[in-house]
């Protein structure tokens, strides 16, 4: 009875908003967006622009003629779909090798089983309704149902970049928006590896994915593009469709907010409701494969270029710029993190290293686009020493087994990095400004102090919204199924006791 209760529960999430299709007028889709000064917003991508007038010489019953929709570059077109690639690559296999090289052998392959099939289940909820939720126009929390199914979207369908004028095939943007999608959730299972139960986990994913990861998504990166930005009245009235923390002016490039805050804070929320792992600070509990570990990370590393460089949704000198930020960023960060590990420790080690690298990775995400290469090293240099921190002291502190450090390295770095947004992305430091797209070039009146308060209201809004949605969304599975296997189940592994197989034969 209790699976069938817990099948129901997920078939009714997957379909909640069906009933309201036939109500809702079809809404323009979205791209992420890069904040201008003005908060942006812009007409239907893919729609015919404004008509160009009448020569002077034609008759009065000459009537304007429209001019042609923009047609997608095929070179920003091939970049995306590389780009998207690049991201699945990022979760399956990379985080699962990374997450799964980090637990004990008895529990490898749940892990591994946990990752890919919650990238799997996301994936179909996504373009069930879940682009539609957070990318089409309705309120600044949440979006419309004019996309469910993908319904309107064919091969001509176009979405909005953020370039005037410019445009990506509507299908490609859905997928690589699909791939941020996935891998949020998938990051929040490192913080209760080896004890919940495998329905437990995809129960949860389907109701936080609905309600924390969609509505955030809506509020940090919905608009319309820039087409809009004819005018200072055109742009106010276009501001009223954005997402809540667009129009503040948020700026969140590549995910800092939307990913992987949004990701720690339910990590550690769940670590505190799950409770800690039997025999926690009593048994050993080191990594069994350091090796996968490293190629995890390493394929993390390779992959967060489509994650990051894919977000400018162009293959411009922007993409180009945010190419050599994430890269120097991560390196900063791991040769941080191992000089203050080997300063506190004694020694440099391999899982210190790739720590480091995937905190270089959470922080410089929200600035890429924002920041020069000087200002990704600092961001790179502050992640390696503050989500050491955030793993050892920090984690003792708060006392959770958060297990593989979910909070500790995405939840701190990527708070660090929004927050970093805001300082190094002043044109006194390198950074790029914020661009204007009603006046077409660099506001000239960047304030630090202004902009990080606004980056602390995006990073608090996302805390508070995700914690609290998680904190029910446990407390339902819970109740309907419930979260942790049997102590005895725990203790023998879940690879045997869940799914019936082991990782090694020896």
């Amino acid at each position: 009875m209790k699976k069938l209760i817990a099948l129901l529960a997920l078939l009714g999430a997957c379909n909640f908003a069906v009933t309201a299709v036939a109500q809702d007028k079809p809404a323009a889709p979205a791209a992420e967006a890069k904040p201008a000064e003005a908060a942006p917003a812009a007409p239907a991508p893919g729609a015919p622009v404004a008509a160009t007038a009448a020569p002077a010489a034609a008759t009065p019953a000459a009537t304007a003629t429209p001019a042609p929709a923009p047609v997608p570059n095929k070179g920003d077109t091939a970049w995306m779909i590389v780009a998207t690639v690049l991201v699945i690559m990022m979760t399956i296999p990379g985080l699962a090798l990374f997450y799964g090289g980090l637990v004990r052998t008895k529990n490898m392959l749940s892990v591994l089983m946990q990752v890919f099939v919650t990238f799997s289940l996301i994936s179909v909820l996504w373009v069930l309704y879940g682009y539609s939720i957070a990318f089409t126009e309705g309120n600044a929390f949440f979006g419309g149902f004019s996309r469910l199914f993908l319904s309107g979207i064919t091969g001509d369908s176009t979405a909005a970049t953020f370039s005037k004028g410019v445009v990506i095939p509507e299908y490609i943007y859905v997928v690589f928006q699909l791939t941020f999608a996935a891998i949020t959730p998938c990051l929040i299972i490192g913080a209760f590896a080896e004890r919940v139960k495998f329905s437990a986990v995809l129960l949860f994913m389907v109701l936080w994915f609905t309600f924390a990861y969609l509505p955030i998504a809506h509020m940090v990166w919905f608009w319309s593009g820039p087409d809009a930005f004819t005018d200072a009245a055109a742009a106010e009235k276009a501001t009223a469709t954005a997402g809540w923390l667009f129009q503040k002016g948020a700026l969140d490039f590549a995910g800092g907010t939307v990913v992987h805050i949004n990701a720690g804070i339910a990590a550690l929320v769940g670590a505190y409701v799950i409770g800690k792992r039997i025999g926690y600070n009593k048994e050993a509990m080191t990594p069994h494969s350091l090796t996968l570990t490293m190629v995890g990370a390493s394929l993390l590393w390779v992959g967060w270029f489509g994650f990051n460089v894919g977000s400018n949704l162009e293959a411009t000198g922007t993409a180009a710029m945010v190419f050599v930020n994430t890269l120097v960023a991560t390196a900063a960060a791991t040769l941080s993190w191992l000089f203050f590990e080997n300063m506190f420790k004694g020694r440099p080690s391999m899982l210190g290293a790739a720590s480091g690298a995937v905190a270089g990775l959470v922080a410089i995400t929200p600035a890429c686009g924002y920041v020069g290469p000087m200002g990704s090293i600092a961001l790179g240099v502050l992640a390696g020493g503050l989500c050491l921190w955030g793993v050892s002291g920090l984690k003792r502190m708060l006392g959770a087994d958060d297990s593989l450090d979910v909070f500790g390295v995405h939840g701190v770095g990527g708070i660090l990095g929004a927050l970093g947004t805001g300082v190094f992305a002043a044109p006194s430091l390198g950074g790029t400004g914020i661009y204007d797209y009603v006046t077409n070039k660099v506001a000239p009146d960047y304030s630090i102090m202004n902009q990080v308060i606004i980056q602390a209201t995006g990073v608090l809004t996302t805390i508070v919204w995700s914690g609290v949605v998680a904190f029910i969304a446990y407390k339902i599975v819970d109740m309907v199924i419930g979260l942790r296997v049997p102590e005895e189940e725990e203790r023998e592994g879940l690879d045997i006791t869940s799914h019936g197989e082991t990782a090694y034969h020896v």
